[in-house]
């Protein structure tokens, strides 16, 4: 299985010691998101500079699994809204230099800062606004060959797999995949119901997922509390597998999990890999 962790999870801050890292606590795969690992915006890129980026990953065996290009593509402000989808679209262009077609984002919420929840937005018209914001950045991966990952989350506008399905059929392209993260569809009435959420979520995508986000969590002052894998509530030998079952090439990359969380974390998945 391709097991990857988020680069700014980790503590290094160089592309030399983010991969040497990364390998050393059994990681040949990274979620990179370039501002939180190194500090410096996309814009600042060239091909050199990326070139240099991946010379020192394969030094250590280490790939980018997808680049991470989150941004709230409904935020109040229309300059600032524009920046990120000109940002967004920017890593499209560069992503085959990292070694990686893939680029993803949630898809935010009314609430500008922090994308928590808004009345808004579960409404149908909240739906429709941010299925053109994608379209146009999916007619530009097509125009540059590279593909946009989309994630949903209980708090925002894609907030269900029904609807992240519905995304995917409206927008019918190979340059659109998705990213399923369990822990983000569940709240205080449904976390229970996790292993009928990730089935739904395979039956309706199996075909469209290109990554899993693995977290943990327990039930703390009555909300959800992320913890390190295996020492919560997420029935993991259910959900490994069903991803080896029906996603077998998918990415599994960790995310949130840090510090001394990392290690027993993916000693914990590795077991569950070779069952």
């Amino acid at each position: 299985m391709k097991i990857g962790i988020r680069g700014h999870d980790l503590k290094a801050r160089t592309p030399g010691e983010l991969a040497e890292e990364a390998r050393s606590l059994g990681f040949p795969h990274i979620q990179l998101v370039l501002n939180k690992s190194f500090g410096t915006d996309i814009w600042d890129f060239d091909e050199e500079r990326i070139h240099g980026i991946r010379e020192e990953f394969q030094k250590s065996g280490v790939e980018t699994a997808l680049l991470g290009a989150y941004f709230n593509p409904v935020h109040s402000n229309p300059e600032y809204r524009q920046e990120n989808v000109d940002r967004f679209k920017r890593h499209l262009q560069l992503a085959k230099l990292f070694g990686t077609p893939f680029v993803g984002t949630e898809t935010g919420s009314y609430m500008d800062s922090p994308w928590t929840y808004h009345p808004r937005n579960h409404l149908e018209e909240a739906y429709l606004e941010v299925r053109e914001v994608v379209r146009d950045l999916v007619g530009f991966a097509e125009s540059v060959d590279a593909c946009v990952l989309i994630e949903g989350a209980y708090n925002h506008l894609i907030y269900k797999p029904e609807l992240l399905k519905r995304l995917v059929d409206d927008i019918p392209s190979r340059n659109l995949r998705v990213i399923i993260d369990l822990f983000n569809y569940l709240n205080i009435e449904n976390h229970k119901d996790h292993r009928k959420i990730l089935d739904k979520a395979l039956e309706l995508l199996r075909d469209k997922i290109s990554v899993f986000h693995l977290k943990d969590y327990v039930v703390e002052d009555g909300k959800l509390r992320q913890v390190a894998l295996g020492k919560g509530l997420m029935d993991y030998p259910y959900i490994m597998k069903q991803i080896k079952t029906h996603v077998p090439d998918a990415f599994l990359i960790f995310e949130g999990i840090t510090g001394k969380d990392i290690a027993p974390s993916r000693e914990f998945i590795r077991g569950l890999e070779e069952v």
